[in-house]
């Protein structure tokens, strides 16, 4: 029996097996093989040599678009968890069944559309004759130049990620137990301190999830930074276009890229360690 049932657990996770395979473990191998590459008169060379990290990591460009990336997708996860969670909250504690369905089934419309469509429509409305600097010039302010700005691009981060992180903190705080809440209550608790001692630690899990994912979709965003952000300042995505664009430097790129991922892996190990401590604290209790 327990022969058959690891045989049936083995098939029934091989093609997820595979896909990873297929789809992430290969493709990094190869990245990993083409940093060390070399390229010679625009021509790469499977040569074993370093010279490509030594030659990114000692460019002060580099760590400047690593700061300006990591502190934008840093910002926009932070700004997006304080903008979601009132809305994640008054959507879990404050609708019915019925009207809480209606509201995830519009926090979902949005991924219908194409997101280069939605920053698309969104230079309508940012620039200088854009709809609003028109609304603005109405009551006599502007115009303010939005467009091709940092905040243009956090823009951009919104529109990419706050319906998603509306929805996992909305899934995180609909199994809150209401008991706690109440206990809270009865014990002369006001709303806000309940909030912050109840609420929020009971869904800390589905908080820190949430804002991870943002970081992740914004670190690796270029979209936003060359279309709305106008490619200024210089994010690590722009920074892999420009490398390959300069005599065909693909092997440098793949240095940029590990690096992504290689920061991507360490957001999510600490991130999730912080989201599960207490957890696995109380199950060694």
């Amino acid at each position: 029996m327990r022969r058959a049932i690891s045989i049936y657990g083995l098939t029934f996770s091989l093609p997820l097996l595979v896909w990873q395979v297929l789809f992430f473990v290969a493709p990094l191998v190869f990245l990993v093989a083409l940093s060390f590459w070399t390229v010679k008169n625009f021509t790469m060379r499977p040569d074993f040599d370093p010279v490509n990290w030594v030659t990114m990591y000692g460019k002060p460009v580099f760590w400047q678009a690593y700061g300006i990336t990591f502190a934008l997708a840093a910002s926009a996860s932070v700004l997006a968890s304080l903008l979601a969670f009132p809305c994640s909250y008054a959507i879990a504690f404050k609708l019915s069944d019925r009207a809480r369905r209606w509201a995830v089934f519009l926090m979902v419309i949005p991924f219908f559309t194409s997101y280069l469509v939605r920053v698309y429509s969104w230079q309508i409305f940012l620039s200088d004759a854009g709809i609003v600097n028109v609304l603005l010039g109405q009551i006599g302010l502007g115009p303010y130049a939005m467009l091709n700005t940092p905040g243009a691009t956090m823009v951009g981060y919104m529109t990419l990620s706050l319906p998603l992180v509306i929805l996992l903190q909305l899934f995180s705080l609909v199994f809150i137990d209401r008991n706690l809440i109440e206990a809270a209550h009865n014990m002369r608790c006001g709303r806000l301190r309940t909030v912050f001692e109840v609420v929020i630690p009971s869904a800390r899990t589905g908080l820190v999830i949430a804002a991870l994912f943002c970081f992740i979709l914004t670190f690796g965003d270029f979209v936003s930074p060359v279309y709305l952000g106008g490619g200024d300042p210089t994010t690590l995505s722009i920074l892999i276009t420009d490398t390959t664009k300069s005599g065909q430097q693909w092997p440098r790129a793949a240095v940029i890229a590990l690096t992504m991922i290689g920061t991507l892996l360490a957001v999510a190990f600490v991130a999730v360690r912080f989201a599960y401590a207490g957890q696995a604290k109380g199950a060694r209790k």
